[in-house]
């Protein structure tokens, strides 16, 4: 059975609470100064998120409702419109695939589903954030035709 890509539902949740995990995992063993053991949002937060239209969270299951991927994304326009042009831009907040389902095309699946997305609402771009503790994450974006156009860098005091 195919991959399937759809925005999530509130029957979803327990699916993305089991990748947010995940994905907090990767981040907390790669920069544990940074991050703490937990999920990024609450069920609670969650459904607040997957009903509004201006964070869209698409999922990826498998056909049988099995949840292999989560999208979470956020329609974003700049602050100050005096030195920046005013584009509407799709921000991905946060992209899991699933540990068990990697190089299965779900992460493919789930980044074209959102650029067609994206398309369709007329977005100028889409962006997104990578630490440099995962580059698993950045070889794949690259592998998108994603490029970087900015760069955080910090000093540890």
């Amino acid at each position: 059975m195919p991959n399937i890509v759809r925005l999530a539902g509130e029957k979803d949740i327990p699916g993305i609470i089991e990748l947010l995990k995940q994905v907090n995992k990767v981040h907390h063993d790669g920069r544990p100064d940074l991050f703490k053991l937990t999920t990024k949002y609450t069920e609670e937060q969650l459904k607040d998120i997957i009903n509004d239209e201006k964070t869209p969270v698409f999922v990826c299951d498998d056909g049988e409702g099995k949840i292999l991927g989560h999208g979470f994304c956020k329609f974003q326009r700049p602050e100050d419109t005096h030195m920046l042009v005013d584009n509407l831009t799709l921000y991905i907040d946060d992209i899991c695939v699933d540990e068990n389902a990697r190089r299965k095309h779900v992460g493919k699946d789930l980044y074209e589903h959102i650029l067609s997305f994206a398309r369709e609402k007329n977005c100028y771009n889409i962006t997104l954030n990578v630490w440099n503790c995962n580059p698993g994450a950045m070889k794949f974006y690259e592998s998108l035709g994603l490029v970087p156009y900015k760069v955080g860098m910090e000093m540890i005091l």
